[in-house]
């Protein structure tokens, strides 16, 4: 009689494959195995019945456990998985437990995300109305006779418009600081509002925008928070001028090789409204830059 290896894969090993395969695996002592004799033992039929149980071993809890289906119902999945095919009662079943999944996140996740983006204290959403309008946008309806196209243009306005309410205090506290540094007889200022100050006048050649350069730099926020320091890292950066901020651009393409200079650089010429790491939405950026070489 021929010999053949079986291999049994029960469908939670197949779903838990990821978390197992995290595992380290202990290295098993070689040790010298017996031969096994290998004979048949059961008819084709009750194998099958046999092997059938096999695979569902861990089944059940995945069910409960991700599935969320209540084991008082198992008898109701025997008679899906024997069914096979969906009427309509159970497409619209289906499509209501769906509505009832969304509805949770829409609670629980995307009103307070969106809540917090337009106000970072409190919570300022009409929830009830925010529900009609998700009713209105899944069924395809108008609001008011406002498309669905004028509806995303108007959301993205009034969202600029929250964002920068929410961060007013943090825009005229920056913006005092540059007004007030502009005074200061050291410091010079460009036509587009970058501010730098001369530490070390170098007398090499200046940068063209599309050329790379090495630099050595620190950079802090108007506070003192420091972000970022190639000094820190004891390693010079290398990037094209072009590459980066419209603020360093600006300053390295009028700033000879050998100068060390003291950049002030306006959130527009620098992240904006975005937040950046450590740095947050509308920040004036401080960086002492060394421009060390024109990299051929």
């Amino acid at each position: 009689m021929k010999s053949y290896k079986f291999v049994l894969l029960a469908l939670a090993t197949l779903v838990c494959a990821s978390s197992m395969a995290a595992k380290p695996k202990k290295k098993a002592k070689k040790q010298q195995k017996e031969p096994v004799e290998v004979v048949d033992t059961i008819n084709v039929n009750d194998f099958s019945k046999h092997i059938g149980r096999a695979q569902t071993n861990g089944l059940k809890d995945y069910l409960v456990q991700r599935m969320g289906i209540d084991v008082a119902f198992l008898e109701d999945f025997i008679q899906g998985f024997e069914q096979g095919t969906l009427t309509e009662a159970d497409k619209r079943m289906k499509a209501r437990l769906a509505g009832m999944e969304i509805r949770s996140q829409v609670e629980e996740q995307i009103i307070p995300s969106v809540s917090k983006q337009m106000n970072a204290e409190k919570d300022i959403l009409n929830h009830a109305a925010f529900v009609e309008g998700f009713k209105a946008g899944i069924l395809g309806e108008d609001i008011d006779g406002i498309s669905m196209d004028s509806t995303q243009v108007l959301v993205q306005k009034q969202m600029e418009y929250y964002h920068k309410a929410k961060y007013a205090a943090a825009i005229k506290t920056n913006e005092d600081f540059l007004k007030a540094n502009a005074k200061n007889d050291s410091v010079q200022t460009t036509e587009s509002g970058l501010q730098y100050k001369i530490l070390t006048k170098g007398t090499g050649e200046i940068p063209t925008a599309s050329q790379r350069v090495k630099v050595h730099y620190r950079g802090t926020l108007i506070d003192g928070t420091e972000f970022d320091s190639s000094y820190k890292r004891n390693q010079p950066t290398t990037f094209a001028c072009n590459q980066v901020i419209k603020g360093w651009t600006e300053a390295l393409t009028i700033m000879p090789v050998g100068s060390k200079w003291v950049l002030y650089i306006p959130q527009d010429l620098a992240y904006g409204d975005r937040e950046n790491g450590q740095i947050p939405p509308y920040s004036t950026l401080i960086f002492e830059v060394e421009l060390l070489e024109i990299v051929k």
